[in-house]
């Protein structure tokens, strides 16, 4: 089992950076394919960002050319690097495996507004 507890949320105003952290439990980590997701308010949850036990990383479209994931397999993290942020980026994240194989976490929520 794994369990995930993401931080490092908050507000910023639009063109503001932030970065994501997320640590995970279990031994096993470092196998799997990790996943930064995002849940806007009335909207579906969507991956925008992944990053492969090797460290080969893809993002959404949305995300791209701003976002950047990357893991550190020793400690058991995943980060999220975002900059240019957006109103249009307001949103719960969770990291998870991909697929999302385990339960979520409580997420860690992130409001651009100026």
């Amino acid at each position: 089992q794994v369990q995930f507890v993401e931080s490092g949320g908050g507000l910023v105003q639009p063109g503001g950076s932030l970065r994501l952290s997320c640590a995970a439990s279990g031994r096993l980590f470092s196998a799997y394919a990790m996943g930064w997701y995002r849940q806007a308010p009335g909207k579906q949850r969507e991956l925008v960002a992944t990053i492969t036990s090797g460290g080969i990383t893809n993002y959404a479209d949305s995300v791209k050319g701003r976002f950047t994931i990357s893991r550190d397999n020793a400690k058991n993290t995943v980060a999220l690097q975002m900059n240019s942020l957006q109103p249009e980026d307001t949103a719960v994240y969770y990291c998870n495996t991909k697929p999302s194989l385990y339960a979520w976490g409580q997420g860690t929520l992130v409001t651009v507004s100026s």
